[in-house]
Parts: C-alpha cells; structure tokens; sequence
C-alpha cells in the first residue's frame, strides 16, 4: 500500500490545535471571557475548531429595518451542541421571539418589589420581554420550573449580595412559585434574610442581604452618606453564619464598590475602633476583601455538600454614547437591545473581573461562573430607568421628566433579563 502524501493524521492535528488553543489561553488579556464553569478546571479541547462570526455590516447598526431581519431571522440551532458546562455563553447574540412569553409578570406573582415591577409603575412598551439569548456554540435550555424545584427538593438555595442580588433571587422565586399550590408555600421577608418556603419540595429559596460580602458599617441599617461608610475587609464571619449548612450559594458583590470615591477599609483590631480605616481604591478593596471571603469558603465549605456559584458583575447602562446614542439620557427610551456584537461599555470594570479571576483561581472549592456580563452588556432596554421608586415612593411625573438625575439604568425590570440569568444558573445545575 503506497503512503499517503499531504495528508496529516487527524490525530496530530487535533494536538497541535490544542497546544495552540493552550498557549493562547495562558498569554491572552481578554478577560471578557470568564469559565461558566468551575475555575480550577480547562474545557476538554474539541476536534472542532469553534469559528466567532465576525461582526455584521454596520447597516445592521445604522438602519432599524436591517436589524429587525437579522434578529427576527430564525435562528438556526441545528449545528449547535447540547447545553455543555464549558459552552462559551458570552458570545452569542439576543433573539426577539414574539411567541416567547415570559412565566410570570408583575400582576401574577406578588413577590417583586415595586422597584422593579415595571409594568405595575407605568412602563408602556413590552418588547423588552420578548428576547432570548442563544449561544453560537449550544443550545441554552429554556427554564424549566418543574425541574428546577426537582433540583431543590429537600435543599436551601441561597441568594447572598445586594439588591441586583435580590432581583435575581426574585426573579427565580416567580419562576417557579405558580407551580406550587398556595397551602404549600409561603414567604418570610426581612431587611437581611428573607426566606421561600417550597413546603411540598422540603426546599427554601433564600436571599441574605451582604452588598460588600464583607462586613461594612453600612449593610443594615444602610448609610446613604458613602464617604461615611468603612468596610471592614477582614471579616466576614457576621454574615458567613448565615451561609452554613446551605446546600446552593449563589454569591455576588460589584456595584456598591463603584462610588466614584475611595473606598474606607479596616483590618485588624484598632482602640478606637472606625478611626484606624485606610483609603483603598475600589479595586484594591475589592480584592481584598474578596480573599477574605475565599478564604472563609475555603476553610469552611465542604465542595461534596455544598454547590458554590458566583454571578459576575452586571453592568450598568448610564452612559448612552457607550452605544452610538449621544443625543441619548441614559437608558431613557431605550426599547431594543444594542447588538453589536461583543459590546462593551463603561459599566463594566474589568479591573474588578480581573480580581474575581486571580482570587478565585488560586482557591481550592471549585466556583462556578453564572457568567451574566457580556450577555447583559447588550441589554439597555431592560432597566427599570423612570419606572422605579426611590426613597419608597414611585418617581413623580417631575422626576420621570427629568431622567438624567432618576433614570435608574442599574437596576432591571422583571419580568426580564434576570431570568436569562437564572436560566443559565439552572443549566448548570
């Protein structure tokens, strides 16, 4: 039999695409990418050679029409795996979907705080409700409530963070809670700790109110002055014991270090107790504090009982020329997302994904990334932005007018793009 010529075994190629993809792995600054998956661990490298589509032309972005034909074009999954941890959830791109209705909304599930009913407090368009993430590379399933609460049965799901936090433990709650009977649930609500009981499925899911994760002399009651408030970046052991015995923790922390000041941070035991504080900017602290948290996980979690996950940062839309719109105020009228592709604006702080990558790569409990940024980067239209309250009141017909100073394009409506979050974090689990 005479030797092929020109023909290189599939096998050799396969090695050489590896130590490539490896290389280019351990030397690269993109971190607009964060493993969905456990940390500690690298995807199997697959035979394939995984292709991003390059941008679309800027017509998309300049002509309404065109970008309707390319977001409402069917979106062909034929190609694509089934849902995989290390599936790269970032990259993809939002599909409107008419037929797609979200299950629940501000009127039928009672547990959304008005904050974020968005509906309840004027917001006329619906659009917003109607998108679906699809990743280039998987099928993202859709959320299933009944295996969801198969998922928790017998266990306590906890949310911990601060108030975007708290939309996505919200959002997760309405997701399943019309499933349950109302004789077998019930809520619990508390500055701090609030508690759903699933009384059917022996399961609660829970939200702990730790904006920082660490202690500060703000976390309740809150210090609305913020060059008063200190973080004691050391401990964490106030909240933490909240956190035993949880068989899901879903942690997050990120838009309360982003003041715009320096942050005040204690360590150690000092006489005269807030007076010894140091200034750190925000993602020196950060780090800082986000070691002492591992390091509580890591001394105190046992990976074989309990389930660690970490939502990245959500990014805030404050700025309108971040996408092309600079007669724009805010998120203010915004109706459809931003789709181009990769979009990355001034809300993100890489600085702070970078700490979250360093201090949770040297830790030894596997966390597992809901990794929410780069997918909500396109968001725009999904912020309560005028249709919110403030201070415990809904905004005035003044302060709805006037959205440079209360447009709150933090915060998201629901039902919204929390759930795509929450639809990710169930797929890994």
């Amino acid at each position: 039999m005479k030797p092929s010529h020109g023909k290189v075994p599939m096998s050799i190629v396969a090695i050489v695409v590896c130590v490539f993809a490896f290389v280019g792995l351990l030397y690269t600054k993109d971190i607009g990418y964060i493993s969905s998956a456990t940390v500690l661990s690298i995807s199997s490298c697959k035979p394939e050679l995984i292709i991003d589509h390059p941008n679309k032309s800027p017509s998309v972005e300049k002509n309404v029409n065109s970008a309707l034909e390319e977001v409402l074009g069917s979106d062909d999954e034929e190609d694509k795996d089934e849902f995989y941890p290390h599936c790269r959830v970032d990259r993809g791109k939002w599909v409107f979907n008419s037929s797609f209705k979200p299950l629940y909304s501000d009127r039928t599930c009672g547990y959304l705080e008005r904050q974020v009913a968005c509906v309840k407090n004027g917001r006329p368009d619906s659009d917003y409700r109607h998108w679906e993430w699809k990743p280039d590379e998987c099928i993202l399933p859709r959320f299933d409530p009944k295996l969801a609460l198969e998922k928790l049965r017998g266990k306590r799901l906890m949310f911990v963070g601060d108030s975007l936090q708290r939309g996505q433990w919200e959002s997760f709650v309405c997701m399943v809670e019309f499933m349950i009977p109302t004789e077998e649930k019930s809520m619990k609500r508390g500055h701090v700790h609030s508690v759903f009981k699933a009384k059917g499925y022996n399961a609660t899911i829970e939200f702990y109110w730790a904006p920082y994760l660490v202690e500060s002399n703000s976390d309740f009651p809150i210090i609305d002055d913020i060059k008063k408030r200190i973080l004691r970046v050391d401990r964490v052991a106030k909240h933490a014991k909240h956190w035993v015995d949880i068989d899901i923790l879903v942690f997050n922390t990120y838009i309360w270090w982003l003041n715009g000041y320096k942050i005040k941070t204690l360590w150690g035991s000092f006489p005269n107790e807030e007076e010894g504080y140091e200034e750190l900017d925000a993602p020196s602290a950060y780090r800082v504090a986000l070691r002492t948290w591992a390091n509580w996980v890591d001394t105190t979690i046992d990976p074989n009982k309990t389930r660690v996950f970490f939502t990245t940062m959500s990014p805030t839309h404050m700025r309108s020329a971040d996408w092309n719109n600079k007669k724009g105020r805010r998120c203010f009228n915004e109706t459809r997302p931003y789709l181009k592709r990769g979009h990355w604006g001034t809300g993100s702080d890489k600085r702070i994904m970078e700490a979250v990558v360093s201090v949770t790569e040297r830790m030894q409990v596997p966390i597992t990334f809901i990794n929410i940024t780069q997918i909500s980067e396109h968001r725009i239209d999904g912020h309560t932005s005028v249709y919110t309250e403030t201070g415990g009141k809904l905004l005035t017909d003044e302060q709805k007018a006037d959205p440079l100073h209360y447009a709150d394009c933090i915060h998201w409506c629901l039902p919204g793009v929390p759930d795509t979050w929450n639809q990710l974090f169930l797929a890994y689990l």
